[in-house]
């Protein structure tokens, strides 16, 4: 009898997946991010919760590790109807293995020992039910990366889209092509995290830069909502010539797409530097601004950056949507536009998404 461990419970909470192609008879292509894992039959992809058992691809579902109403500016979502709640669900593993991880007690199971094991069973139908209860209005899937897990996201996105909920993920884009029409019919909005413009260390994150990329590429033109968020690490990614190659390269996608550039706090395996200071933030989004980006925000030091938490007319500079970490203060957007010039604020405004015609 094969004794009880973590993984074995995990593996219990799986199903065949549908992210993959063939190989051969037995060997399989795992299409769920960029690393495109080649298993063969008892091989397990790098995000170690994927793997093939005698030539059938096995992927989490029914579970969660964490379930938890936020803010929705907490994910954070700021042209996604502010000061709304999300419901948000996450399992556990990841396909990266950042050092200075904020969520590394789910993301890093299977890979260091010190990370949660614990998990509890759950269904689509729990969810949202728990999203209705508490008043959300969109579902987000988050914690860990939502890629590796996204037939199970799928299927809490369905049940999520039949009661008029948004739908979302908290990414670090490491995506494919297959991933991206897969989650097409289901998902609203994707927040991204570009963690650097290095190919070398994306590399050392265990990702690659240029899939990242293609990935904010393509979730923009396919139309998902899309924001970026930069967490700016210092003596890692904060000089002004790194910043603004990110700034220019997501205003090449488009000006609109909202950025983040948030304070790092020592965590994880990452405690040799201190805490970003406010003014390297307020230097980032000013970067952001002078590469064309209609909408820049610095986060995680409330009341320390100045009024840059809010949401400005990039037309005639009026305050629109007025924040203070994650709460809003004031919201004076009038049907998605400035209400003092009329200039349309590009975001999703609306209570309820359009139903999907997806069967």
């Amino acid at each position: 009898m094969t004794p009880k461990t973590v993984q074995t419970e995990l593996d219990a909470s799986t199903r065949p997946g549908d992210l993959f192609k063939k190989v051969s008879d037995d060997v399989l292509l795992c299409t769920a991010c960029g690393h495109l894992c080649k298993l063969r039959p008892g091989q397990r992809g790098i995000c170690k919760v994927r793997f093939n058992e005698g030539g059938v691809l096995r992927v989490p579902v029914n579970y969660a590790a964490a379930v938890q109403n936020d803010p929705i500016e907490k994910k954070p979502f700021f042209h996604v109807l502010p000061g709304s709640q999300a419901m948000s669900f996450g399992m556990l593993g990841c396909d990266f293995h950042c050092a200075y991880c904020q969520n590394w007690f789910t993301s890093q199971t299977l890979k260091d020992d010190t990370a949660t094991l614990n998990f509890s069973s759950t269904t689509p139908e729990e969810i949202c039910d728990l999203a209705e209860r508490s008043e959300s209005k969109s579902v987000i899937s988050t914690y860990n990366e939502p890629l590796i897990t996204s037939e199970w996201a799928v299927e809490v996105f369905r049940e999520a889209k039949k009661r008029r909920l948004w739908t979302g993920y908290v990414s670090n884009g490491h995506g494919t092509p297959e991933v991206l029409e897969y989650l097409k019919p289901w998902l609203d909005l994707f927040k991204i995290d570009l963690k650097s413009f290095s190919a070398k260390e994306y590399r050392r994150l265990g990702g690659n830069l240029e899939a990242v990329l293609e990935t904010i590429r393509e979730v923009y033109a396919m139309g998902f909502w899309t924001e970026i968020v930069t967490l700016v690490v210092p003596g890692y990614n904060d000089s002004d010539e790194e910043l603004t190659k990110m700034a220019e390269f997501i205003a090449s996608v488009s000006e609109e797409i909202p950025w983040h550039v948030t304070g790092f706090y020592p965590t994880y395996k990452m405690t040799d530097r201190g805490s970003t200071p406010a003014e390297t933030l307020l230097r980032a989004r000013q970067l952001g601004i002078n590469a064309g980006l209609k909408f820049v925000y610095s986060g995680n030091r409330s009341g320390q950056v100045e009024n840059s938490e809010s949401t400005f007319c990039p037309k005639c500079d009026e305050l629109i949507i007025e924040r203070q970490g994650f709460r809003v203060l004031a919201n004076r957007l009038e049907n998605g536009a400035c209400p003092k010039c009329s200039e349309p604020i590009p975001g999703r405004w609306e209570e309820h998404p359009a139903v999907s015609q997806a069967g």
